[in-house]
């Protein structure tokens, strides 16, 4: 296979890379993403990046963002790129003329503007996109439910299914259980869904176990249809119909491919069939393809991923290459893995660790011993043996004892990791399952390391979800001597066994009482408010903290908590619900997946990290343990086999064991089995950049195991190992490994595993500065403050001052004394006399009138009225006294509302001006210096404002000021006019527009101070068009303010300037009044 070289060829057609542990992989992806953009082969729009899973695809998006950024920041200076080494993409990018490397630049430019609406996504989540794009060339429903999990439809299903066949008797006794039936509608429903269900014969127990899988899978298809439901596998069944269409899948595939020229796709080794066949049909043969990933990791067809359909599309690809240099391990580590598989197949013949370059030549790692440190185990020290071998649970006791002592002696020795000591954050302990990952964390614990079961594993799995269930258990039956026993024990209670024995009967009578008190609690007032109680009763967080792992315990027993209080509240369940709740959740923790993963801490990345691994894929550590690599337990029987048949075809077989075919199945998915063994073995292996310390024990399970098979199996270059190999005598052990170690010249130790004592580790001391009460020194800015016309002009309409801006809403609208008011003269009626007045109203009026239509006026009027629910006005009343709003002259500017189009209104213009440098101290005006300021220019019709203005409190003018202009219209020229909406009454109704004529509206002006508003909205005005207006000049674009008193505007026929109060305050007063705001420059 040839090498790939990123900085090559582009590829062409369908291109499958294999990319090996550590060999950049997403680096590739990114750097070739970043070359399909700027050498013009592809807009990134044009470009699709699919990967499996949501957390990879933020990864990939990060990491192609970076590229991009940091290509088109080096082309701007092309010389400087030509010349560096350091990053051989961005050089050849920059290896052209510098006129073409601008255009580079520019391409890259233009992707980052748009990155956003890159698609990088999940393979679900583009079936998803492009579902909706085909529309009914796609047989989906648009209105369909997305649930990520069927597991409740399904138990629902296998329920009905089970009692309508077995209930009444006619159909003799049960063949299987229910329990039986609901592993198979699982499994036949689950990741497999897409299997073909064997035994195709219809006889006996194993056809009708056939027949009854079948039975859940169309059931389960049949009401999610009737539910509207559809999960993750039903959007790519959905596109794969679509594309495979006999009559629309041409077009389908056509509109699907036309949108991208580039689909790149990661993971590939975890693909399953429907998955490829939906890749092939839209894009191999149509657009540039390229398939990256590495069968090497195909550890997944537990979840559906199918390394036979990796297989399958190398096969049909046009060009095949490998990434031949690893940027994560040592070179030492990386020749002594090649030393252990020795070029072994790993399931399959063109599956085979291939040797690969190092970037890393020189051990980053020092003093710690060998690369690769293999611990033997010997059969005796472990107790009695059986059939010559030690019980599997004492061997595995013993190797989470001497993982913990060694990580003891690493940490406290004399190892260096680049020039420091090694951590426990440095430290990966990876295991085959979860209870294993417990069995080591608790040893490490118990001596002294700080470790987590790292991965986001579900918080049900934890010992805080049994302490939970315990501490419920006695709630629910605190008479229980057993119950209550049971919960002293929990971590929720400060006992141990020596103290609950020496207690005997009496932790029950003692601890009985308050169990009943806590019980009523949690019945009156809920789970929240309990735990918050028991938590200071025991003094929970004191006692648990105290632990190596107390900030996770603690994290752990607080969600648990939280869920279980949702669950009661959700659900309305009591106290024996709610224990029966959180039972099944435990029991089935994993199988559901992990819906509730435990919250990761800042103190996590600090500790060792056990995890799965299956969870550890992906991930990088310089030291990695692999205790349990020997440890391998195949069943002797099972019923549902998964496997494939001679044409690759995935296969279900749920036959059972007494099936005809039952031997060669079984033999099937045996091979595959111990194929996928070996490749997480690899997976394991390569998780570490500098060293790796596994470990071999002789037990029952150690023949099928994968180091073992590998150590002792004997295959050839090319070939698989035997699926089982005996463990030979310790001698021989001995005598195989020990040449093992002297073949590899240094590269691999071998150490045989004592019984010693742990030591308890203990943390290097750290000087912590002595705790003191912090003293607040600094002085408050007691100026600063967000402020609006409202709060500067409180003082004069006895309302207290607020530093923060006001509520949504209209509260300066306030009608005029009657009193006040000179005798009435002859005018036109209000068209408003019949609808109410206050702020209130006002908020209603101006809903309506930020969109000024009259095309909509009815429409929006109801709107605003069923949403603002104003006592006394009805739509139709609202409508009608707006109207005429609509269509009164805006004084001698010949126009009206109604006459400005949108083009020409922005409506709501919100605004928030920095007065005296914002955040910045400089030095800043008051209100005092603005009337001054106004003293100095002709107020026109308000002239007398500024008398007026004194009396408000001198506020400082320092921090934001905040608000938001009705609405801003663009006349001819252009000029700009700020209006404002009044709903104010200035007179006693019924009113007329002689009460709106031009003195009235000029004494309002000035008695609610809205000139002051006037002027602060101008200046919101001349600050955004100097922004935003060409050749900008005060003077020229800066036009009237309009108040507009909608009461007196009658309509076209309006008494003229009725209702409309015009004024152009000085332009120079605007700029001055906002340099003033703004403070020294």
């Amino acid at each position: 296979m040839t090498q790939f070289d990123v900085c090559g060829p582009l590829p062409i057609g369908t291109t499958v890379l294999e990319a090996s542990a550590g060999t950049g992989k997403t680096f590739t992806i990114a750097a070739l993403t970043a070359r399909f953009v700027a050498e013009g082969v592809a807009e990134l729009s044009e470009v699709m990046l699919v990967t499996f899973g949501n957390a990879a695809s933020r990864e990939l998006r990060d990491r192609v963002r970076e590229r991009l950024v940091s290509a088109e920041l080096g082309l701007r200076d092309p010389a400087t790129a030509r010349a560096t080494d350091a990053d051989p993409v961005l050089q050849l990018l920059a290896d052209v003329p510098d006129a073409e490397a601008a255009v580079r630049r520019a391409r890259l430019a233009r992707a980052l503007a748009g990155f956003d609406a890159a698609t990088i996504a999940t393979t679900h989540s583009f079936c998803s996109q492009m579902l909706a794009g085909l529309g009914m060339a796609a047989d989906a429903d648009p209105t369909a439910t997305f649930t990520e999990d069927v597991d409740d439809l399904v138990r629902e299903v296998v329920d009905d299914l089970y009692l309508r066949t077995f209930a009444s008797g006619r159909s003799g006794p049960p063949f299987l259980s229910h329990d039986e039936l609901l592993e198979l509608g699982r499994r036949a429903v689950g990741s497999d869904r897409q299997a073909r269900l064997e035994p195709q014969s219809d006889e006996g127990a194993p056809g009708r176990r056939r027949k009854a899988a079948q039975a859940v899978r169309a059931e389960v298809e049949r009401r999610k249809r009737r539910l509207g439901l559809v999960d993750y596998d039903d959007w790519l069944s959905l596109l794969r119909d679509a594309l495979a269409d006999p009559v629309h899948g041409a077009v389908a595939c056509g509109r699907v491919s036309s949108r991208y020229r580039v689909v790149l796709v990661d993971e590939f080794q975890d693909t399953d069939p429907v998955q490829w066949e939906v890749l092939r049909r839209a894009f191999h043969g149509r657009t540039t393809l390229v398939l990256i990933g590495d069968p090497k990791q195909a550890i997944y067809a537990f979840r559906g991923g199918d390394v036979t359909t990796y297989l399958v599309a190398a096969a049909v690809a046009g060009a095949r290459a490998t990434l031949a240099r690893n940027w994560r391990s040592d070179q030492q580590l990386l020749g002594a893995l090649d030393d252990v598989f020795g070029g072994a197949a790993l399931g399959d013949p063109r599956i085979v660790v291939r040797p690969v370059e190092t970037a890393h030549p020189v051990p980053r790692l020092t003093g710690a011993g060998a690369p690769l440190r293999l611990r033997r185990l010997r059969r005796t020290g472990h107790g009695p043996l059986w059939k010559g071998l030690p019980r599997i649970d004492r061997l595995r006791d013993a190797v989470a004892a001497d993982v913990a002592a060694d990580v003891v002696g690493l940490l406290s020795g004399p190892g260096q990791l680049t020039g420091r000591a090694v951590q426990p954050g440095d430290i990966a302990v990876l295991v085959r399952t979860n209870k294993q990952g417990q069995l080591i964390r608790e040893a490490l614990g118990a001596a002294g390391v700080p470790a987590v079961l790292a991965g986001g594993g579900s918080v049900f799995t934890t010992a805080s979800a049994r302490s939970w269930l315990v501490l419920l258990e006695a709630l629910e039956q605190p008479h229980r001597a057993g119950r209550v026993r049971a919960a002293a024990l929990s971590i929720f209670l400060p006992n141990d066994e020596a103290s609950l024995d020496a207690a005997g009967d009496e932790v029950a009578d003692r601890l009985g009482p308050r169990l009943r008190r806590w019980a009523d609690l949690l019945a009156d007032r809920g789970v929240a408010a309990f735990l918050e109680v028991l938590t200071a009763d025991e003094r929970l967080p004191e006692r648990v903290l105290e632990r190596p792992d107390g900030e996770r315990v603690l994290t752990d027993l607080r969600h648990i908590g939280q869920v279980v209080h949702a669950a009661a509240m959700r659900e309305s369940l009591g106290l024996t619900a709610l224990v029966e709740w959180l039972r099944r959740r435990i029991a089935q923790a994993a199988v559901e997946g992990t819906d509730e993963r435990s919250r990761r801490l800042e103190s996590d990345a600090a500790a060792v990290q056990v995890m799965t691994v299956h969870v550890s894929k992906g991930l990088e550590f310089p030291v990695v343990y692999v205790p349990y690599a020997w440890d391998r337990w195949v069943p002797g029987q099972l019923e549902v086999l998964r496997l494939h048949d001679d044409d690759g075809n995935r296969v279900l077989d749920v036959g059972g064991s007494t099936a005809a075919g039952y031997a060669g199945a079984r033999a099937r998915h045996d091979a595959e089995e111990s194929g996928e063994d070996l490749r997480l073995l690899y997976v394991a292996l390569t998780r570490a950049k500098c060293q790796v310390v596994t470990h071999w024990a002789p037990s029952g399970n150690t023949a099928a195991a994968p180091l073992h098979r590998l150590l002792f199996g004997g295959a050839a270059a090319g070939a698989q190992p035997a699926a089982s190999v005996p463990p030979p005598p310790d001698d021989d052990v001995a005598a195989r490994l020990d040449q093992l170690a002297r073949r590899s010249a240094g590269r691999i130790s071998v150490e045989e595993v004592t019984a010693t004592p742990v030591q308890r580790w203990t943390s290097p001391g750290v000087a912590v500065d002595e705790l003191s009460v912090s003293s607040f020194t600094r002085t408050l800015d007691e100026d600063w403050r967000r402020t609006s016309y409202s709060a500067l002009t409180r003082s004069a309409h006895d309302q207290p001052l607020g530093s923060e801006p006001d509520a949504p809403g209209t509260d300066d609208e306030h009608d005029a004394e009657a009193a006040a008011l000179e005798p009435v003269a002859e005018g036109h009626p209000s068209p408003l006399s019949d609808l109410p007045g206050g702020a209130a109203f006002g908020t209603l009026v101006h809903a309506v009138l930020e969109d000024p239509d009259p095309a909509v006026l009815d429409e929006r009027c109801a709107e605003a009225v069923e949403r603002w629910l104003v006592p006394g006005v009805s739509a139709q009343a609202l409508a009608d006294g707006l109207r005429p709003v609509l269509h009164t002259p805006l004084g001698d500017l010949g126009t009206t509302l109604a006459q400005v189009g949108a083009a020409d209104r922005l409506a709501e213009l919100e605004f928030e001006l920095p007065l005296a440098g914002g955040d910045t101290a400089l030095p800043h005006a008051t209100l005092t210096d603005v009337v001054a300021l106004l003293r100095r220019h002709d107020l026109g019709p308000v002239s007398g404002y500024a008398g007026l203005m004194a009396g408000l409190e001198p506020q400082a003018l320092r921090g934001f000021l905040t608000g938001s202009i009705d609405a801003v219209l663009r006349l001819p020229g252009p000029v700009y006019a700020v209006v404002d909406y009044k709903t104010n009454r200035l007179g006693a109704e019924p009113l007329t527009t002689w009460h709106y004529r031009a003195e009235a509206m000029a004494e309002e002006m000035q008695r609610t101070h809205y000139v002051l508003q006037a002027l602060l909205y101008s200046v919101a005005l001349h600050r955004y068009l100097r922004w935003r207006q060409p050749d900008y000049d005060p003077a020229r674009h800066l036009g009237p303010v309009l108040y507009l008193f909608v009461r007196g505007m009658t309509g076209p026929d309006s008494p003229p300037d009725a209702g409309v109060f015009r004024w152009t305050p000085p332009p120079a007063l605007v700029t001055e009044l906002s340099d003033l705001l703004a403070g020294p420059s």
